[in-house]
């Protein structure tokens, strides 16, 4: 190996990091590091990168290919093996598996916690999980205790997987991952670590996180919350994502699940799981931006604002008569966010709205609504019923989502593009 190499890597800090080509073009950031645990407590050696290509897809790097680590770059050389990364028998994942777990100072026999880990490089080349920076149990009223670091030879317990495992460094590293790039890292975890990550994100997180897993995961992880919590993060789902999880956990599970959620949550979820999952009504969501007439686009720029709002709802207003609640009174029309954005900021909405737009019926299949938003180029389309109440709309990502494969998050690709749109975390 070759080129800038830091002698010394904590990899926690690696996390994130942007991986370069030889030519300078970006090919994904830093997720873990895959190292493979010895005997006799011999330092672990570093078997390579894991790092996240476009797409969110997660693919294994040989530290052999790694040619330069810098501050806030690592290139590497050869072609991407674009196969998805899995665990093998014997291999840990370094951030994933090996951080916050309790061991033991050989010097003291105290319990400490780690919270970082360096490789090095030695005279064969190999890079060796050489130091742990640890955390000391802080005492009395002191909830964290000194930190330290210390040879790998210094403590021991890293063989002991049956202990409970503590998540506060993995979720350091994790923080400004997006949803769905926080769902790839829990479900490349083993099934013990992903639950206890899991347990530690807030209910909104949670919530934001089971809805872009697969099915097969999302569902093994719900099993795993006790049920009011499980509940509570239901409810903080969009609830057609809610209703499509609850068909999947079966009636039993799901009756159980809807009496614990909180009444007007449930009732939401309820109304779409009558109809049928690939129909207008299945798709659809129950809280699109909903105001009257009278409001201003003032007041309609404010809601779009909405942290929670999802760009393709954002995209326009819908415009009812009260109550603006789903369902609500009689459907008007839509005011387009770039209308918004042309008017001052006292103009009520009624002057303005589009009245050609038409919705679609909650029978409506799925092909019927691909095609309505294709043909009139819209990003969500409102689902009316036969009393023209608004009873909700089909975005077109929820419509991606029953066009494409089961199994479309993690699709095999042969190959990789060569360079992407990099994204701040």
């Amino acid at each position: 190996m070759s080129g800038n190499l830091l002698n010394r890597v904590f990899l926690a800090r690696l996390a994130g990091t942007a991986v370069f080509d030889p030519n300078g073009d970006p090919v994904g950031k830093v997720r873990d590091a895959v190292a493979t645990l010895r005997s006799n407590n011999q330092q672990p050696r570093i078997l390579g990168l894991v790092v996240e290509v476009p797409l969110r897809r997660r693919v294994f790097v040989p530290i052999t290919r790694v040619t330069s680590i810098e501050s806030g770059a690592v290139v590497i050389t050869g072609l991407l093996n674009m196969r998805r990364f899995e665990t093998r028998p014997g291999e840990v994942l370094v951030l994933g598996e090996m951080l916050d777990r309790s061991i033991t100072l050989l010097e003291t026999s105290e319990e400490i916690i780690v919270e970082d880990m360096a490789m090095e490089q030695n005279r064969n080349g190999d890079w060796l999980i050489a130091k742990v920076h640890i955390m000391r149990k802080g005492r009395g009223l002191r909830r964290k205790g000194a930190t330290s670091t210390v040879a790998w030879e210094e403590v021991i317990g890293f063989a002991n997987t049956e202990q409970n495992q503590g998540v506060a460094n993995l979720l350091s590293t994790l923080a400004n991952l997006r949803a769905a790039d926080l769902a790839a890292v829990l479900q490349d975890l083993a099934p013990k670590r992903r639950i206890e990550v899991a347990s530690a994100l807030d209910d909104e997180r949670l919530a934001d996180v089971l809805e872009e897993m697969d099915e097969q995961n999302r569902v093994a992880l719900l099993a795993e919350l006790e049920g009011e919590r499980a509940a509570d993060v239901l409810g903080e789902m969009d609830p057609d994502d809610a209703a499509d999880l609850l068909r999947e956990v079966g009636e039993e599970r799901a009756n159980a699940l809807l009496d614990l959620m909180e009444p007007e949550d449930a009732e939401d979820v309820l109304r779409l799981m009558t109809y049928e999952d690939y129909s207008a009504g299945g798709m659809m969501t129950t809280e699109p931006i909903v105001l009257t007439a009278d409001s201003t686009v003032a007041d309609a720029l404010a809601a779009v604002r909405q942290k929670q709002i999802s760009p393709a709802l954002a995209s326009q207003i819908y415009i009812c008569r009260q109550p603006v609640e789903t369902p609500t009174g009689r459907f008007i029309g839509v005011v387009h966010y770039q209308r918004l954005l042309r008017e001052p900021p006292s103009t009520l909405l009624g002057s303005i709205v589009d009245t050609d737009t038409k919705g679609t019926n909650p029978d409506a299949t799925l092909h019927e609504v691909s095609s309505h938003l294709a043909s009139y180029n819209l990003l969500s389309l409102p689902v009316i019923d036969a009393n023209e109440r608004l009873l909700g709309a089909v975005t077109v990502d929820d419509v991606l989502d029953h066009l494409l494969p089961e199994n479309w998050r993690h699709a095999h690709r042969e190959k990789s593009p060569v360079a992407f749109e990099s994204e701040s975390i």
